[in-house]
């Protein structure tokens, strides 16, 4: 295993009384990709946000590549130009062409000279294979397209890290597996990624590790094979069996518990190893 890339220590998160992030101690090493799952209001997206500093932790230490997440100005620009962010909306500029959307923080940020952000973002667009919507704007994409033009933006800054915020929740099955399948992509080329999502098919197959919360708290860190066949928690065990009750090889709407259930919700790109 590489060595750990992001660090998280009794980190706390509260909303007035309510503790958003409890306790939470992980540890990523780089290259690892982890699928953070649990049911709604549990703390995902609050603790993937705690590592760009979109949300400010109250209490416990964040080191995001050996740089400590605090109030230091410094720090917190030096850990978000080395992590990604993909969230559920898209948040593209509706106003500008998809190839400024990408090449914007290029320019402003990185200081690349026109033609050089131009040539980065095209780059980058093709491999999400939007290259040919380049110039459209927005709104003239769909949700799937929209979705893969922001991966494509954060990867023009060429993170260390990608974060991913249930990025398929708004969007149709077939977007659903396009986006997935730019996802996996990423991972197979050594990509640290951190992805809330419910699409379990796509983190038994690409995840190192799933992280189950619940209330604020990991409750459960295991490898997918063993989250999915034997979860340790009844916690765990009750949230498969609903999200997966509808899934597998059996006869429609028949309930299947979480050790039978098998997460067949798309088809990735991925290879594992049956396709020679």
């Amino acid at each position: 295993m590489s060595a750990p890339i992001i660090r998280m220590r009794g980190v706390c998160k509260y909303h007035g009384r309510f503790a958003a992030l409890t306790d939470i101690d992980l540890t990523v090493a780089a290259g690892e990709h982890v699928v953070i799952c649990g049911p709604s209001g549990s703390g995902k997206s609050t603790l993937i946000r705690c590592i760009n500093r979109l949300e400010e932790h109250d209490a416990g230490r964040i080191f995001v590549d050996e740089v400590e997440l605090n109030a230091d100005t410094r720090n917190i620009a030096a850990v978000r130009s080395e992590v990604g962010m993909v969230f559920q909306q898209f948040n593209l500029f509706p106003h500008l062409p998809i190839l400024d959307n990408c090449t914007l923080a290029l320019r402003l940020v990185r200081g690349l000279a026109p033609e050089a952000a131009r040539e980065l973002a095209l780059g980058y667009l093709r491999r999400v294979q939007i290259a040919n919507q380049a110039e459209k704007y927005p709104p003239e994409l769909s949700g799937g397209q929209q979705q893969r033009a922001a991966i494509a933006r954060s990867l023009c800054m060429r993170p260390k890290i990608m974060l991913f915020d249930e990025p398929t929740s708004a969007l149709d099955p077939e977007s659903i597996a396009e986006v997935l399948d730019v996802m996996a992509d990423l991972a197979r080329d050594g990509m640290t990624m951190i992805c809330v999502t419910h699409e379990m098919a796509f983190a038994r197959r690409i995840a190192d590790r799933i992280i189950f919360m619940d209330h604020g708290r990991i409750v459960e860190a295991a490898p997918p094979q063993q989250f999915f066949s034997a979860p340790r928690s009844l916690r765990a065990k009750l949230f498969l069996s609903r999200l997966l009750r509808y899934e597998g090889s059996g006869a429609p709407g028949t309930a299947q518990t979480a050790p039978q259930a098998v997460a067949t919700t798309a088809q990735f790109n991925l290879g594992d190893g049956s396709d020679g």
